[in-house]
């Protein structure tokens, strides 16, 4: 059990997904959690009541449920609350920015964030992202172009790109401009 996060969850849900159940986690400030629930990192058991109907999961089950529909066109608005150190929180706000259809490196990351050194930092605060999907840390890969660690499964990461459109111009490994520039 999460200790941290229950102090300040207000309400879960389990939500039904094309790639498994999830697991959505909120604050009274916005969503704070959204893991797969045999995922890697995942909190444990919540203390917090089951409310579907709170607006903050409401909001993210129906934005997910529009992803699943367009994963490249669609957009999350839902108000977002996540746990962390300074440091993972400007790792995860530099996720938000990686556009749908594209991808970045852990040094890119690095480099966009003014830690060109803090590679394994950076890999460490994307692992942990409590809002998979909505904070897009499947978006993130290998220097190389390879698919590297995904708390939710290497299948389930090549299908949120796959299904957001990325590497459809050109198969195989990822480009250079391909990636977003930091």
């Amino acid at each position: 059990m999460n200790t941290t996060l229950n102090t300040v969850v207000v309400a879960q849900a389990t939500i039904p997904t094309p790639l498994g159940a999830m697991l959505l986690a909120a604050t009274a400030h916005g969503l704070a959690g959204c893991w797969f629930t045999d995922q890697a990192h995942h909190p444990g058991v919540l203390a917090a009541p089951v409310r579907p109907g709170n607006h903050h999961i409401a909001q993210a089950a129906d934005e997910l449920d529009a992803y699943w529909q367009d994963a490249a066109g669609s957009r999350f608005r839902v108000p977002l609350d996540p746990q962390g150190t300074a440091f993972q929180q400007a790792v995860w706000q530099a996720l938000l920015a990686i556009p749908a259809g594209s991808a970045t490196s852990y040094g890119a990351l690095a480099r966009q964030l003014g830690r060109p050194q803090a590679m394994r930092a950076v890999g460490a605060a994307v692992g942990r992202n409590p809002l998979g999907i909505i904070v897009p840390c499947h978006r993130v890969l290998g220097s190389d172009g390879s698919l590297t660690g995904y708390a939710g499964g290497l299948h389930r990461k090549t299908e949120l790109l796959q299904r957001e459109g990325f590497g459809r111009r050109r198969p195989g490994a990822m480009a250079e401009r391909e990636m977003v520039a930091a």
